[in-house]
Formats: structure tokens, C-alpha cells, sequence
């Protein structure tokens, strides 16, 4: 259903240039990740109290390199974030924080 739903809007956002290599090509995006999800299913539940004892055992200079390291590699694999994220440090280490705490309780 969702495959379905996504297909139609990203048809609905780019009509002009929708085509039927758009559609194969997030098709297979689609059906990949579905696989991925798929084998993933039951398996983060055990590796969340790893993940959590991970992160908690960091050290202030870690959590710091780790903040670094999470906006050079996205600025690195996508420069155009560049254009959206310039706010202070302050306000960029703490959204990192936020994605560290959301990946923990997903």
C-alpha cells in the first residue's frame, strides 16, 4: 500500500519529468529496501541495549568527534545540506544528539 501511495506522489511532485525509468528505478529502491526491512525485523530489539551501552560509554571528546564526524560525512556525501544547516555548532551538535537519542528508540 505504501509502495503504491509513495509511486503516486513523487509521480503528483515531478509530472514533467516522471518517467517509466523514474518508476522502475523506485521500484527496485522501493522493493530493496522492503527486503531490507524485512531481514531486519526482531534483530533491533537485541542490538538496542548494545547500541545503548555504546553510546553511553562514550566520553565527552568521543560524543564531540562523533558530532564532527556526523556532519563532515553527510556535507561530504550530500554538499547541498550545507545550504540548510547554518545554524551555530551549539544547535548542530544538538541535533545530532537528537538523531543519536532517535536512533536509540526506534
Amino acid at each position: 500500500e505504501f509502495k503504491a501511495v509513495m509511486l503516486a506522489s513523487l509521480r503528483s511532485l515531478v509530472p514533467k519529468d516522471w518517467d517509466s525509468n523514474h518508476e522502475v528505478a523506485w521500484g527496485w529502491l522501493w522493493e530493496n529496501v522492503e527486503r531490507m526491512l524485512k531481514n531486519l525485523m526482531g534483530k533491533p530489539a537485541v542490538q538496542e541495549k548494545a547500541l545503548e551501552r555504546l553510546i553511553m560509554s562514550l566520553t565527552d571528546d568521543a560524543v564531540n568527534y562523533l558530532r564532527r564526524e556526523v556532519y563532515k560525512r553527510f556535507f561530504a556525501l550530500a554538499p547541498a545540506g550545507q545550504d540548510y544547516f547554518k545554524q551555530s555548532t551549539t544547535r548542530l551538535y544538538w541535533i545530532a544528539d537528537k538523531i543519536v537519542e532517535m536512533t536509540i528508540e526506534m
